[in-house]
C-alpha cells in the first residue's frame, strides 16, 4: 500500500517575488535594447542655435556662443592620447560605444558619443566640459561648427 502526501502550497509571496523578478528582467531587456538602438541612431545637428545632440540618454543643445572653435579639432583617442576617457562619471561604457559623462586622461570633464576612437571630433566649450563625437565626416563637421560659432560671436 502506497500513500501520497502533497506538499503544503507555497504562499502568494513566492508568486509576487517571481513576478517582481520577471518585471525587473523585462525592464533590463528594454534598457539594453534602447542602448543598442541609440548606439546606432544618435545624431549631431548643427544649426544657428549651436550643436544639438539628439537621441540617447545624454541629448542636449550646446549653444553656438558656448563653442570654442579655436580649440576644436579632429583627434584620435588612442592609448597615449591625453583625450582618452579614463573614468566614467555617468555614462555607458561598452565595447565599441561610449556615451555620457567621462573624465579624460588630461583631467578634463567630457560628454562622449564615441563609436570609433580614431575618428573623433573634439569640441571645446565655455560650459566647463568638452564634447567628443564620432562623426562620419569629421573635417566637414568641424568646418560647419566653426562657421556657426563664428556667427554667434
Amino acid at each position: 500500500m502506497i500513500e501520497i502526501f502533497p506538499m503544503i502550497p507555497a504562499s502568494s509571496r513566492t508568486l509576487w517575488f517571481l513576478g517582481a523578478i520577471s518585471l525587473l528582467l523585462l525592464a533590463l531587456v528594454g534598457l539594453f535594447s534602447y542602448i543598442a538602438y541609440s548606439s546606432r541612431t544618435v545624431q549631431f545637428e548643427v544649426s544657428e542655435e549651436g550643436l544639438n545632440i539628439r537621441g540617447g540618454f545624454y541629448q542636449r543643445l550646446i549653444p553656438a556662443e558656448s563653442i570654442i572653435i579655436a580649440e576644436s579639432k579632429h583627434i584620435d583617442i588612442g592609448k597615449e592620447s591625453p583625450y582618452k576617457p579614463m573614468g566614467k562619471t555617468n555614462g555607458i561604457d561598452l565595447p565599441g560605444y561610449d556615451s555620457g559623462w567621462f573624465k579624460l586622461r588630461n583631467g578634463e570633464k567630457a560628454l562622449l558619443f564615441i563609436t570609433n576612437p580614431s575618428r573623433v571630433a573634439y569640441i571645446a566649450t565655455r560650459e566647463g566640459y568638452s564634447v567628443l563625437l564620432s562623426v562620419q565626416e569629421t573635417e566637414r563637421f568641424l568646418q560647419l561648427i566653426g562657421s556657426v560659432s563664428e556667427g554667434a560671436d
